[in-house]
């Protein structure tokens, strides 16, 4: 597709779409790319990858996309990306994570997203390596972007409050979620269920609560892990498993030990890497969604799980009030007795996960990728011709 005069060209940072590992900001980046070009058919997309793209993250590759790639790098951001933007030269650059390159070709405007500031309320959670790149960079794409994008009003604050930065410069963009993944399941997806389970080791009859992201200290799975073993003394929980779905990610060693110390660590299980796809019927086999994170910029799993119908207990702490608004039980993520205490209640009271079933499925309708697709977008052509 030629370049339309008319249309600002739009250069993409997919890089992280290169990488081995999923998470919640790769998720964003897969789902907004699986929109742009049919929202935005008369714009020209210039995509930018590390290397060699990870299947489990290919994206929709519409007529309007050129893709540029080059050789995988470790600052690939700063010496290969410069050279491909001053080949393409971009009318607006979206970076989609806390990264900007320090060369870029005069008169190319640039929008950051920040996804999260974890980096700067809990330094101990990274690191030293990626704390220090984290500072530096960040620093200079929040100062030198035209515009940032934050996924909160959460994230916004923290903005404002670290970096100073004005409200005029900042655009509130909320995630979405996947609706054709995730909803409540039909009658062959209910029979797939155990199938599935199987995959991960799960027994194909066991109860069980489910977390779901990274493992990495900030998301304080060491707190659900001591929950889960108190609850586990119970007669009612007897039998329950604990589900921890997600890749390593950093600093997992000490949860793993303790894990592997655990009486209860043969009903404890992590899933690894899993398929996308499958996540739907993970949470559909479990009986409660436990959210134990000590911060986060969004929370697209409080999504996912109130999309398949999942009773929610989650901290109550940066974006996850305002994710899930009065439709879970929150907790105090430093007090584990809390934590038992909501597991306890929630499972005993059915009115009550009735009412979060039923108030999930409305909350959810207020988001989706199609919305951020197209608010993102506006705002990439509102600063590419500002």
């Amino acid at each position: 597709m030629k370049k339309n005069s008319l249309a600002p060209t739009i250069g993409i940072d997919a890089a992280d779409l290169c990488s081995e590992r999923i998470d919640g900001t790769r998720i964003y980046i897969l789902n907004l790319l699986n929109r742009f070009g049919r929202i935005a058919s008369d714009n020209l997309f210039d995509i930018y990858l590390n290397g060699k793209l990870n299947p489990r993250l290919a994206f929709t590759e519409y007529p309007n996309y050129q893709k540029f790639t080059a050789k995988a790098s470790l600052l690939w951001t700063q010496t290969r990306l410069p050279r491909m933007l001053q080949k393409t030269n971009p009318d607006v650059l979206w970076m989609p994570l806390h990264n900007l390159p320090f060369w870029r070709p005069k008169g190319m405007k640039s929008v950051v997203t920040i996804h999260d500031l974890a980096f700067k309320l809990f330094p101990r959670f990274f690191p030293a390596k990626d704390l220090f790149l984290l500072n530096r960079l960040t620093a200079y794409a929040v100062r030198s972007a035209d515009k940032i994008i934050a996924v909160s009003r959460s994230t916004a604050r923290d903005l404002q409050e670290i970096y100073g930065v004005p409200p005029h410069k900042i655009k509130v963009i909320y995630h979405g979620y996947d609706e054709k993944l995730f909803h409540l399941p039909n009658e062959e997806e209910k029979r797939e269920i155990s199938h599935v389970k199987v995959k991960y080791k799960i027994p194909p009859n066991s109860r069980y609560l489910i977390y779901v992201g990274a493992i990495q200290p900030r998301k304080n799975l060491g707190m659900l892990v001591s929950a889960f073993e108190r609850i586990k003394t119970l007669h009612t929980f007897k039998d329950w498993k604990l589900i921890l779905a997600g890749s390593d990610a950093w600093l997992f060693e000490e949860l793993k030990k303790q894990v592997k110390n655990s009486v209860w660590r043969k009903d404890i299980i992590f899933t690894g890497n899993f398929s996308i796809p499958d996540l739907p019927y993970l949470l559909w086999g479990a009986e409660l969604f436990i959210f134990p994170s000590l911060y986060e910029g969004f929370g697209i799993p409080l999504l996912e799980a109130m999309a398949c119908g999942l009773p929610i207990l989650t901290a109550k702490n940066s974006s996850l009030v305002e994710v899930a608004g009065n439709n879970a039980i929150f907790f105090d993520p430093t007090k584990i007795d809390d934590l038992t205490t909501g597991i306890k209640e929630l499972y005993a009271n059915k009115t009550k996960r009735e009412e979060l079933f039923r108030g999930g499925l409305a909350r959810v309708k207020n988001f989706s990728w199609d919305k951020t697709a197209r608010e993102t977008y506006q705002c990439l052509v509102e600063t590419a011709i500002s």
